[in-house]
Protein backbone atom coordinates (compact mmCIF):
# COMPACT_ATOMS: atom_id res chain seq x y z
CA UNK A 1 0.00 0.00 0.00
CA UNK A 2 1.36 3.29 -0.81
CA UNK A 3 2.21 5.17 2.31
CA UNK A 4 0.11 8.46 3.21
CA UNK A 5 2.25 11.25 4.42
CA UNK A 6 5.66 11.90 5.50
CA UNK A 7 5.99 14.25 8.71
CA UNK A 8 9.31 13.74 9.80
CA UNK A 9 10.54 16.68 7.36
CA UNK A 10 8.69 20.24 6.47
CA UNK A 11 7.23 20.20 3.11
CA UNK A 12 9.10 22.25 0.42
CA UNK A 13 7.50 24.17 -2.47
CA UNK A 14 6.67 22.16 -6.02
CA UNK A 15 9.21 24.35 -8.29
CA UNK A 16 12.51 22.80 -5.84
CA UNK A 17 11.05 19.25 -7.01
CA UNK A 18 12.88 19.22 -10.18
CA UNK A 19 16.08 20.35 -8.13
CA UNK A 20 15.80 17.40 -5.39
CA UNK A 21 15.49 14.84 -8.47
CA UNK A 22 18.38 16.28 -10.41
CA UNK A 23 20.47 16.06 -7.50
CA UNK A 24 19.71 12.75 -6.53
CA UNK A 25 20.34 11.74 -9.67
CA UNK A 26 23.57 13.23 -10.37
CA UNK A 27 24.86 11.95 -6.66
CA UNK A 28 23.98 8.04 -8.09
CA UNK A 29 25.96 8.71 -11.58
CA UNK A 30 28.87 9.72 -8.84
CA UNK A 31 28.99 6.56 -7.84
CA UNK A 32 28.30 7.72 -3.92
CA UNK A 33 26.07 5.86 -1.93
CA UNK A 34 22.61 4.12 -3.42
CA UNK A 35 19.62 3.66 -1.29
CA UNK A 36 16.62 1.02 -2.03
CA UNK A 37 13.44 2.49 -3.05
CA UNK A 38 10.70 2.15 -1.14
CA UNK A 39 8.04 3.48 -3.52
CA UNK A 40 7.16 2.42 -6.83
CA UNK A 41 8.53 2.58 -9.79
CA UNK A 42 5.67 4.62 -11.07
CA UNK A 43 5.12 7.21 -8.30
CA UNK A 44 7.68 9.92 -9.10
CA UNK A 45 6.07 12.21 -6.37
CA UNK A 46 6.95 9.47 -3.88
CA UNK A 47 10.37 9.06 -5.16
CA UNK A 48 11.19 12.54 -5.34
CA UNK A 49 10.20 12.83 -1.59
CA UNK A 50 12.59 9.84 -0.30
CA UNK A 51 15.02 11.51 -2.08
CA UNK A 52 14.94 14.69 -0.77
CA UNK A 53 14.81 12.91 2.93
CA UNK A 54 18.12 11.73 2.49
CA UNK A 55 19.07 14.94 0.70
CA UNK A 56 18.14 16.55 3.98
CA UNK A 57 19.82 14.25 6.13
CA UNK A 58 23.50 13.95 4.97
CA UNK A 59 24.80 17.16 7.01
CA UNK A 60 22.75 19.81 8.49
CA UNK A 61 24.43 19.97 11.55
CA UNK A 62 27.54 21.24 9.55
CA UNK A 63 25.14 24.01 7.43
CA UNK A 64 24.22 24.97 11.13
CA UNK A 65 27.68 25.21 12.60
CA UNK A 66 29.13 27.38 9.63
CA UNK A 67 26.27 29.48 10.21
CA UNK A 68 26.69 30.13 13.54
CA UNK A 69 30.40 30.34 12.97
CA UNK A 70 29.43 33.03 10.52
CA UNK A 71 26.97 35.15 12.83
CA UNK A 72 29.95 34.51 15.55
CA UNK A 73 32.57 36.03 12.99
CA UNK A 74 30.04 39.24 12.82
CA UNK A 75 30.07 39.51 16.83
CA UNK A 76 34.04 39.80 16.33
CA UNK A 77 34.08 42.16 13.76
CA UNK A 78 32.03 43.87 15.98
CA UNK A 79 34.43 43.58 18.57
CA UNK A 80 36.96 44.60 16.72
CA UNK A 81 35.66 47.37 15.67
CA UNK A 82 34.46 48.27 19.25
CA UNK A 83 38.03 47.68 20.48
CA UNK A 84 39.60 49.64 17.53
CA UNK A 85 36.88 52.58 19.17
CA UNK A 86 38.17 52.01 22.54
CA UNK A 87 42.15 51.92 21.65
CA UNK A 88 41.59 55.13 19.21
CA UNK A 89 40.07 56.69 22.70
CA UNK A 90 43.20 55.64 24.61
CA UNK A 91 45.53 57.43 21.96
CA UNK A 92 43.70 60.81 22.49
CA UNK A 93 43.74 60.02 26.29
CA UNK A 94 47.72 59.78 26.08
CA UNK A 95 48.33 62.62 23.31
CA UNK A 96 46.10 65.12 26.57
CA UNK A 97 48.36 63.43 28.97
CA UNK A 98 51.44 64.17 27.06
CA UNK A 99 50.62 67.56 26.63
CA UNK A 100 49.45 67.76 30.35
CA UNK A 101 53.00 66.54 31.42
CA UNK A 102 54.77 69.40 29.52
CA UNK A 103 52.29 72.08 31.37
CA UNK A 104 52.27 70.73 34.68
CA UNK A 105 56.47 70.33 34.43
CA UNK A 106 56.63 74.03 34.40
CA UNK A 107 53.85 73.95 36.69
CA UNK A 108 56.04 71.93 38.94
CA UNK A 109 58.31 74.21 38.80
CA UNK A 110 56.24 77.26 39.92
CA UNK A 111 55.06 74.97 42.58
CA UNK A 112 58.12 74.22 44.44
CA UNK A 113 59.50 77.66 44.23
CA UNK A 114 56.05 79.07 45.93
CA UNK A 115 56.41 76.21 48.21
CA UNK A 116 60.12 77.36 48.92
CA UNK A 117 58.80 81.20 49.30
CA UNK A 118 56.52 80.43 51.66
CA UNK A 119 58.46 78.33 54.08
CA UNK A 120 61.21 81.06 53.70
CA UNK A 121 58.34 83.58 54.81
CA UNK A 122 56.94 81.17 57.70
CA UNK A 123 60.41 80.99 58.85
CA UNK A 124 61.39 84.70 58.86
CA UNK A 125 58.62 86.34 59.07
CA UNK A 126 58.23 88.88 62.37
CA UNK A 127 54.63 89.95 63.21
CA UNK A 128 56.08 92.91 65.31
CA UNK A 129 58.12 93.93 62.47
CA UNK A 130 54.86 95.91 60.78
CA UNK A 131 54.24 97.41 63.85
CA UNK A 132 57.66 99.11 63.82
CA UNK A 133 58.40 99.91 61.05
CA UNK A 134 54.73 101.89 60.05
CA UNK A 135 53.56 105.32 61.20
CA UNK A 136 50.03 103.92 62.62
CA UNK A 137 48.48 101.27 63.60
CA UNK A 138 46.42 100.96 60.48
CA UNK A 139 49.18 101.09 58.56
CA UNK A 140 50.56 97.98 60.08
CA UNK A 141 47.44 95.81 59.97
CA UNK A 142 47.03 96.38 56.36
CA UNK A 143 50.60 95.20 55.73
CA UNK A 144 49.56 92.13 57.64
CA UNK A 145 46.36 91.67 56.11
CA UNK A 146 48.34 92.19 52.76
CA UNK A 147 50.83 89.27 53.83
CA UNK A 148 48.30 87.30 54.94
CA UNK A 149 46.33 87.23 51.56
CA UNK A 150 49.00 86.33 49.42
CA UNK A 151 50.60 83.40 51.86
CA UNK A 152 46.36 82.11 51.44
CA UNK A 153 46.80 82.43 47.24
CA UNK A 154 49.90 80.94 47.51
CA UNK A 155 49.00 78.14 49.52
CA UNK A 156 45.73 77.60 47.01
CA UNK A 157 48.00 78.00 44.19
CA UNK A 158 50.07 75.21 45.65
CA UNK A 159 47.28 72.89 46.82
CA UNK A 160 45.82 73.10 42.46
CA UNK A 161 48.82 72.02 41.33
CA UNK A 162 49.23 69.24 43.63
CA UNK A 163 45.47 68.55 42.96
CA UNK A 164 46.54 68.60 38.80
CA UNK A 165 49.72 66.63 39.80
CA UNK A 166 47.59 63.77 41.12
CA UNK A 167 45.23 63.62 38.43
CA UNK A 168 47.78 63.18 36.40
CA UNK A 169 49.13 60.41 37.99
CA UNK A 170 45.92 58.51 38.21
CA UNK A 171 45.07 59.14 34.53
CA UNK A 172 48.71 57.62 33.70
CA UNK A 173 47.42 54.66 36.24
CA UNK A 174 44.02 54.23 34.05
CA UNK A 175 45.84 54.83 30.57
CA UNK A 176 48.50 51.52 31.49
CA UNK A 177 45.51 49.53 32.90
CA UNK A 178 42.95 50.28 30.03
CA UNK A 179 46.35 49.40 27.49
CA UNK A 180 46.69 46.30 29.52
CA UNK A 181 42.97 45.29 29.23
CA UNK A 182 42.72 46.08 25.80
CA UNK A 183 45.77 43.78 24.87
CA UNK A 184 43.96 41.01 27.26
CA UNK A 185 40.84 41.78 25.12
CA UNK A 186 42.01 41.12 21.70
CA UNK A 187 44.03 38.25 22.89
CA UNK A 188 40.86 36.87 24.10
CA UNK A 189 39.15 37.92 20.64
CA UNK A 190 41.95 36.47 18.42
CA UNK A 191 42.08 33.10 20.76
CA UNK A 192 38.50 32.45 20.32
CA UNK A 193 38.33 33.02 16.51
CA UNK A 194 41.37 30.56 16.22
CA UNK A 195 39.51 28.28 18.05
CA UNK A 196 36.24 28.61 16.33
CA UNK A 197 37.74 28.62 12.55
CA UNK A 198 39.47 25.01 13.90
CA UNK A 199 36.15 23.67 15.24
CA UNK A 200 34.89 23.69 11.79
CA UNK A 201 38.18 23.20 9.79
CA UNK A 202 37.73 20.10 12.08
CA UNK A 203 34.03 19.06 11.54
CA UNK A 204 34.60 19.36 7.70
CA UNK A 205 37.77 17.17 8.26
CA UNK A 206 35.72 14.80 9.77
CA UNK A 207 32.75 14.95 6.98
CA UNK A 208 35.26 14.80 3.87
CA UNK A 209 36.37 11.45 5.94
CA UNK A 210 33.73 9.58 6.18
CA UNK A 211 32.97 6.48 3.56
CA UNK A 212 30.20 6.35 1.65
CA UNK A 213 29.04 3.13 3.48
CA UNK A 214 28.87 5.76 6.48
CA UNK A 215 27.09 8.98 4.81
CA UNK A 216 24.21 6.02 4.41
CA UNK A 217 24.53 4.61 7.81
CA UNK A 218 24.00 8.38 9.40
CA UNK A 219 21.57 9.21 6.97
CA UNK A 220 19.29 5.84 7.63
CA UNK A 221 19.93 6.47 11.41
CA UNK A 222 19.44 10.27 11.42
CA UNK A 223 16.64 10.55 8.41
CA UNK A 224 13.41 10.75 8.30
CA UNK A 225 10.73 8.29 8.92
CA UNK A 226 7.44 7.78 6.83
CA UNK A 227 4.36 7.53 8.41
CA UNK A 228 0.14 8.94 8.98
CA UNK A 229 -0.30 11.19 11.16
CA UNK A 230 -2.17 9.43 14.42
CA UNK A 231 -1.17 5.88 14.02
CA UNK A 232 1.23 4.24 15.82
CA UNK A 233 3.54 2.35 13.03
CA UNK A 234 4.80 -0.66 13.50
CA UNK A 235 8.27 0.00 13.36
CA UNK A 236 7.68 2.01 16.52
CA UNK A 237 6.39 -0.52 18.41
CA UNK A 238 6.90 -2.62 20.57
CA UNK A 239 9.92 -1.87 23.38
CA UNK A 240 9.93 1.77 21.71
CA UNK A 241 9.31 3.74 24.98
CA UNK A 242 11.29 4.83 28.04
CA UNK A 243 10.09 3.36 31.42
CA UNK A 244 6.68 4.26 32.61
CA UNK A 245 5.32 4.34 29.01
CA UNK A 246 2.60 1.77 27.62
CA UNK A 247 5.68 0.12 25.08
CA UNK A 248 8.47 0.33 27.61
CA UNK A 249 9.72 -3.52 27.97
CA UNK A 250 12.75 -4.47 29.89
CA UNK A 251 16.15 -5.56 27.91
CA UNK A 252 16.87 -7.89 30.80
CA UNK A 253 20.15 -6.68 31.83
CA UNK A 254 21.69 -4.09 33.61
CA UNK A 255 23.38 -1.41 33.53
CA UNK A 256 21.16 -0.40 30.49
CA UNK A 257 21.24 2.93 28.28
CA UNK A 258 18.45 3.85 26.03
CA UNK A 259 18.84 7.17 23.70
CA UNK A 260 15.00 8.64 23.15
CA UNK A 261 14.54 11.52 20.67
CA UNK A 262 12.27 14.32 21.03
CA UNK A 263 10.45 14.62 18.03
CA UNK A 264 11.54 15.48 14.19
CA UNK A 265 14.83 16.30 12.75
CA UNK A 266 12.90 19.89 11.49
CA UNK A 267 10.54 21.58 13.19
CA UNK A 268 9.23 24.59 12.22
CA UNK A 269 6.18 26.33 12.33
CA UNK A 270 3.05 24.36 13.70
CA UNK A 271 3.14 21.05 15.79
CA UNK A 272 -0.27 19.19 14.56
CA UNK A 273 0.24 16.83 18.02
CA UNK A 274 1.20 20.18 19.96
CA UNK A 275 -1.96 21.96 18.38
CA UNK A 276 -3.99 18.89 19.21
CA UNK A 277 -2.56 19.06 22.98
CA UNK A 278 -3.19 22.89 23.01
CA UNK A 279 -6.66 22.15 22.25
CA UNK A 280 -7.84 19.37 24.53
CA UNK A 281 -6.15 22.33 27.31
CA UNK A 282 -8.97 24.54 26.24
CA UNK A 283 -7.02 26.70 23.40
CA UNK A 284 -8.69 28.89 20.49
CA UNK A 285 -7.61 28.09 17.08
CA UNK A 286 -6.93 31.65 17.24
CA UNK A 287 -4.82 30.74 20.23
CA UNK A 288 -3.07 28.27 18.81
CA UNK A 289 -2.22 30.26 15.36
CA UNK A 290 -0.91 32.49 17.41
CA UNK A 291 1.75 30.65 19.01
CA UNK A 292 2.72 28.83 16.60
CA UNK A 293 2.94 31.55 13.39
CA UNK A 294 4.09 34.51 15.57
CA UNK A 295 4.67 37.87 13.94
CA UNK A 296 1.33 37.25 11.55
CA UNK A 297 -1.79 37.95 11.54
CA UNK A 298 -4.80 35.98 11.01
CA UNK A 299 -7.15 37.86 8.13
CA UNK A 300 -10.36 36.29 8.30
CA UNK A 301 -11.59 38.18 5.27
CA UNK A 302 -9.16 36.94 2.71
CA UNK A 303 -10.28 37.23 -0.66
CA UNK A 304 -10.45 33.22 -1.45
CA UNK A 305 -10.11 32.10 -5.20
CA UNK A 306 -12.66 30.21 -6.36
CA UNK A 307 -10.48 27.44 -7.95
CA UNK A 308 -6.90 25.72 -7.50
CA UNK A 309 -4.90 24.16 -9.73
CA UNK A 310 -3.96 20.51 -8.35
CA UNK A 311 -1.37 18.28 -10.17
CA UNK A 312 -3.58 15.30 -11.88
CA UNK A 313 -6.34 16.56 -11.20
CA UNK A 314 -6.69 19.91 -13.07
CA UNK A 315 -8.31 23.18 -11.39
CA UNK A 316 -10.95 22.30 -8.88
CA UNK A 317 -12.77 24.21 -6.47
CA UNK A 318 -10.41 25.56 -3.77
CA UNK A 319 -12.43 25.46 -0.46
CA UNK A 320 -15.57 23.02 -1.21
CA UNK A 321 -13.33 20.68 -3.13
CA UNK A 322 -9.63 21.04 -2.61
CA UNK A 323 -9.92 21.83 1.47
CA UNK A 324 -12.37 19.10 2.13
CA UNK A 325 -10.31 16.33 0.48
CA UNK A 326 -6.97 17.45 2.65
CA UNK A 327 -5.74 14.21 4.58
CA UNK A 328 -3.86 15.65 7.10
CA UNK A 329 -4.91 15.26 10.98
CA UNK A 330 -7.36 12.08 11.61
CA UNK A 331 -11.22 13.89 12.18
CA UNK A 332 -11.32 11.39 15.03
CA UNK A 333 -9.70 14.45 17.18
CA UNK A 334 -12.82 16.76 16.53
CA UNK A 335 -14.29 14.01 19.05
CA UNK A 336 -11.21 13.76 21.49
CA UNK A 337 -11.38 17.54 22.43
CA UNK A 338 -9.00 18.52 19.19
CA UNK A 339 -12.00 20.31 17.47
CA UNK A 340 -9.77 24.17 17.39
CA UNK A 341 -6.86 22.25 16.22
CA UNK A 342 -8.79 20.95 13.08
CA UNK A 343 -10.02 24.56 12.78
CA UNK A 344 -5.94 25.17 13.19
CA UNK A 345 -5.32 22.37 10.58
CA UNK A 346 -7.38 23.93 7.96
CA UNK A 347 -5.75 27.78 8.45
CA UNK A 348 -2.44 26.11 7.89
CA UNK A 349 -3.41 24.09 4.84
CA UNK A 350 -5.61 26.91 3.51
CA UNK A 351 -2.58 29.12 3.36
CA UNK A 352 -0.17 27.28 2.62
CA UNK A 353 -1.65 25.66 -0.54
CA UNK A 354 -2.45 29.98 -1.51
CA UNK A 355 1.05 30.58 -1.03
CA UNK A 356 2.50 27.65 -3.00
CA UNK A 357 0.51 28.71 -5.49
CA UNK A 358 0.86 32.54 -5.89
CA UNK A 359 -2.64 32.84 -4.56
CA UNK A 360 -4.40 30.06 -6.11
CA UNK A 361 -3.25 30.55 -9.93
CA UNK A 362 -0.39 27.94 -9.56
CA UNK A 363 -0.33 24.04 -8.71
CA UNK A 364 0.15 22.06 -5.86
CA UNK A 365 1.01 18.28 -5.84
CA UNK A 366 -1.13 16.34 -3.66
CA UNK A 367 1.38 14.05 -1.69
CA UNK A 368 3.14 14.54 1.14
CA UNK A 369 5.06 16.63 -0.82
CA UNK A 370 3.34 19.61 -0.67
CA UNK A 371 0.02 18.35 1.18
CA UNK A 372 -1.97 15.24 0.75
CA UNK A 373 -5.12 15.66 -1.11
CA UNK A 374 -7.47 12.81 -2.12
CA UNK A 375 -10.88 13.09 -4.21
CA UNK A 376 -12.65 11.61 -1.50
CA UNK A 377 -13.90 14.18 0.55
CA UNK A 378 -14.59 14.22 4.22
CA UNK A 379 -18.17 15.10 5.46
CA UNK A 380 -17.46 14.62 9.08
CA UNK A 381 -15.59 17.02 11.68
CA UNK A 382 -12.78 18.12 9.05
CA UNK A 383 -15.72 19.52 6.61
CA UNK A 384 -17.01 21.28 9.90
CA UNK A 385 -13.75 22.67 10.90
CA UNK A 386 -13.37 24.27 7.24
CA UNK A 387 -16.75 25.67 6.95
CA UNK A 388 -15.73 27.11 10.64
CA UNK A 389 -12.77 28.98 9.16
CA UNK A 390 -13.76 30.20 5.73
CA UNK A 391 -11.76 32.93 4.60
CA UNK A 392 -9.46 32.39 7.01
CA UNK A 393 -5.64 33.44 6.27
CA UNK A 394 -2.37 33.56 7.96
CA UNK A 395 -0.73 36.87 6.61
CA UNK A 396 2.16 38.99 7.09
CA UNK A 397 2.42 42.53 6.00
CA UNK A 398 -1.03 41.30 4.18
CA UNK A 399 0.60 38.61 2.16
CA UNK A 400 -0.23 35.25 2.64
CA UNK A 401 2.97 33.12 4.06
CA UNK A 402 4.29 29.62 4.10
CA UNK A 403 2.27 27.88 7.28
CA UNK A 404 5.07 25.25 7.69
CA UNK A 405 3.92 22.28 9.70
CA UNK A 406 4.98 18.69 11.15
CA UNK A 407 3.44 15.84 13.36
CA UNK A 408 5.59 16.54 16.21
CA UNK A 409 8.28 18.80 17.15
CA UNK A 410 9.59 17.33 20.55
CA UNK A 411 8.32 20.01 22.80
CA UNK A 412 10.26 22.81 20.93
CA UNK A 413 10.11 24.56 17.48
CA UNK A 414 13.36 26.00 16.21
CA UNK A 415 13.44 29.15 13.96
CA UNK A 416 13.59 28.61 10.52
CA UNK A 417 12.55 29.63 7.36
CA UNK A 418 10.56 32.83 8.51
CA UNK A 419 9.20 31.76 11.89
CA UNK A 420 9.96 31.61 15.22
CA UNK A 421 11.05 29.01 17.94
CA UNK A 422 9.20 28.32 21.31
CA UNK A 423 9.32 26.01 23.64
CA UNK A 424 5.65 24.07 23.50
CA UNK A 425 4.49 23.24 27.11
CA UNK A 426 2.63 24.29 29.24
CA UNK A 427 4.86 23.83 32.43
CA UNK A 428 7.95 22.20 33.31
CA UNK A 429 9.48 20.36 29.89
CA UNK A 430 8.93 17.78 29.20
CA UNK A 431 6.34 16.57 31.64
CA UNK A 432 3.63 18.95 30.46
CA UNK A 433 4.54 19.18 26.56
CA UNK A 434 1.40 19.75 24.60
CA UNK A 435 2.76 17.14 22.01
CA UNK A 436 2.74 14.50 25.43
CA UNK A 437 -0.45 15.49 26.41
CA UNK A 438 -2.08 14.94 22.98
CA UNK A 439 -0.05 11.30 23.21
CA UNK A 440 1.98 11.58 20.09
CA UNK A 441 3.38 8.68 19.73
CA UNK A 442 6.71 10.59 18.21
CA UNK A 443 7.30 11.94 21.28
CA UNK A 444 10.16 10.53 23.55
CA UNK A 445 10.68 7.57 21.04
CA UNK A 446 13.72 5.18 20.87
CA UNK A 447 14.70 3.88 17.54
CA UNK A 448 16.00 0.59 16.18
CA UNK A 449 14.01 -0.36 13.17
CA UNK A 450 14.09 0.67 9.94
CA UNK A 451 11.35 2.41 7.83
CA UNK A 452 10.73 -1.46 6.13
CA UNK A 453 10.82 -2.41 10.05
CA UNK A 454 14.57 -4.48 9.71
CA UNK A 455 15.85 -4.85 13.17
CA UNK A 456 19.27 -6.52 12.50
CA UNK A 457 18.76 -8.57 15.70
CA UNK A 458 17.98 -6.44 18.25
CA UNK A 459 14.51 -6.27 19.97
CA UNK A 460 14.41 -3.22 21.93
CA UNK A 461 16.86 0.04 21.79
CA UNK A 462 18.70 -0.30 24.42
CA UNK A 463 22.53 -0.98 24.95
CA UNK A 464 24.92 -2.67 27.44
CA UNK A 465 27.49 -0.37 29.40
CA UNK A 466 29.46 -1.95 27.27
CA UNK A 467 28.23 -0.82 24.44
CA UNK A 468 27.72 2.43 25.85
CA UNK A 469 31.21 2.59 26.00
CA UNK A 470 32.33 1.64 22.96
CA UNK A 471 30.38 4.60 21.65
CA UNK A 472 32.21 7.28 23.80
CA UNK A 473 35.67 5.01 22.27
CA UNK A 474 34.31 5.95 18.48
CA UNK A 475 33.82 9.62 19.63
CA UNK A 476 37.16 9.64 21.07
CA UNK A 477 38.29 8.52 17.63
CA UNK A 478 36.10 10.49 15.92
CA UNK A 479 36.83 14.19 17.70
CA UNK A 480 39.86 13.84 19.21
CA UNK A 481 41.95 11.16 16.96
CA UNK A 482 44.08 8.18 16.74
CA UNK A 483 42.20 5.97 14.93
CA UNK A 484 41.24 5.06 11.64
CA UNK A 485 37.51 7.57 11.03
CA UNK A 486 36.80 5.14 8.13
CA UNK A 487 36.40 2.12 10.24
CA UNK A 488 34.12 3.32 13.06
CA UNK A 489 30.26 1.52 12.21
CA UNK A 490 28.50 -0.89 14.11
CA UNK A 491 29.99 -4.07 14.74
CA UNK A 492 26.83 -5.92 13.05
CA UNK A 493 28.93 -6.80 9.83
CA UNK A 494 26.03 -9.10 8.62
CA UNK A 495 23.89 -5.33 8.75
CA UNK A 496 26.69 -3.29 7.31
CA UNK A 497 29.45 -5.53 6.29
CA UNK A 498 32.69 -3.51 6.10
CA UNK A 499 35.67 -4.06 8.44
CA UNK A 500 34.92 -2.29 11.56
CA UNK A 501 36.70 -1.86 14.37
CA UNK A 502 35.90 -4.40 17.08
CA UNK A 503 34.86 -3.66 20.70
CA UNK A 504 38.25 -4.42 21.99
CA UNK A 505 40.44 -2.20 19.16
CA UNK A 506 38.10 0.40 19.32
CA UNK A 507 38.68 0.46 23.57
CA UNK A 508 42.64 0.64 23.10
CA UNK A 509 42.25 3.63 21.08
CA UNK A 510 39.20 5.32 23.53
CA UNK A 511 40.02 3.68 27.00
CA UNK A 512 36.46 3.66 27.88
CA UNK A 513 35.81 0.29 29.25
CA UNK A 514 32.60 0.80 31.50
CA UNK A 515 29.72 3.48 32.09
CA UNK A 516 27.80 3.90 35.60
CA UNK A 517 25.44 6.90 34.94
CA UNK A 518 24.75 9.75 32.48
CA UNK A 519 23.04 13.09 32.81
CA UNK A 520 21.76 15.65 29.63
CA UNK A 521 21.87 19.31 29.70
CA UNK A 522 18.77 20.82 27.28
CA UNK A 523 18.86 24.28 25.41
CA UNK A 524 16.16 26.36 24.90
CA UNK A 525 16.91 26.45 21.48
CA UNK A 526 15.37 22.87 21.33
CA UNK A 527 18.65 20.54 21.00
CA UNK A 528 20.86 18.92 23.89
CA UNK A 529 23.85 21.31 24.66
CA UNK A 530 25.43 17.98 26.14
CA UNK A 531 25.99 14.37 27.86
CA UNK A 532 27.83 13.62 30.91
CA UNK A 533 28.90 10.31 31.47
CA UNK A 534 30.71 8.81 34.58
CA UNK A 535 33.30 6.24 33.48
CA UNK A 536 36.12 4.35 34.10
CA UNK A 537 38.05 7.56 33.08
CA UNK A 538 36.12 9.85 35.10
CA UNK A 539 33.66 12.15 34.48
CA UNK A 540 33.23 13.04 30.74
CA UNK A 541 30.61 16.10 29.12
CA UNK A 542 30.51 15.58 25.15
CA UNK A 543 28.50 18.47 22.88
CA UNK A 544 25.24 16.71 22.12
CA UNK A 545 25.97 17.69 18.43
CA UNK A 546 29.07 15.20 18.24
CA UNK A 547 27.53 12.65 20.76
CA UNK A 548 24.48 12.31 18.19
CA UNK A 549 27.62 11.93 15.39
CA UNK A 550 29.33 9.22 17.02
CA UNK A 551 25.99 7.21 18.27
CA UNK A 552 24.84 6.92 15.02
CA UNK A 553 28.02 5.64 13.46
CA UNK A 554 28.01 3.42 16.05
CA UNK A 555 25.58 2.50 17.71
CA UNK A 556 24.41 -1.30 17.22
CA UNK A 557 22.34 -2.60 14.10
CA UNK A 558 19.76 0.21 13.19
CA UNK A 559 19.72 1.87 16.41
CA UNK A 560 19.52 5.61 16.08
CA UNK A 561 18.61 9.45 17.31
CA UNK A 562 16.15 11.22 15.06
CA UNK A 563 16.60 14.26 16.59
CA UNK A 564 19.20 17.12 18.35
CA UNK A 565 17.05 17.29 20.93
CA UNK A 566 16.93 13.62 22.86
CA UNK A 567 17.50 11.98 26.55
CA UNK A 568 19.69 9.09 27.43
CA UNK A 569 17.84 7.05 30.11
CA UNK A 570 19.57 3.97 32.26
CA UNK A 571 18.11 1.25 34.13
Amino acid sequence: MKRKLVHWYTRAPVKNFLVYLTTSVLVLLAGSFVFASHCPSSDYDCQIAEVQREIDALSPAQEKNKQELSDLRKQLDDLEVRIGGISNQLVVVARDISEREEDLAYAQEIFEEKTNNHYKFIRLYDPIMPFLSSNDAAGAFREIAFRQKAASEDIKTMEGYAVDLLALKQDKDSLEAGKAALASLQAQVDERAEFLAGEVEEVESYLASLTSRQEELITLKAGGFQTSIGDTPPTLEPCSGPPGSSNFCDPGFRPAFGAFSFGAPHRTGMSQYGAFGRSKLGQSAEQILAAYYQGSELNKVYPIPDTIGVTGFGRIPFEDNYLLGIYEVPESWGDKGGFEALKAQAVAARSYALAVTGGGGGTICPTESCQVYKPHLKTGKWAEAVRATRGWVITRGGNVVNTYYASTSGGFTISNWGWSGIKDTSGSWPDTAYEKTSGSPWFYKGWYKTRGGATCGRSHPWLTGTEMADVLNAWQALFKGGGDVGRISPVDTNCWGGNPYSLDELAAIGGYTSVSSTSVVYGNNGSTLQVTFSTNKGTITITGGEFKKAFNLRAPGYIGLKSSLFNIEKL
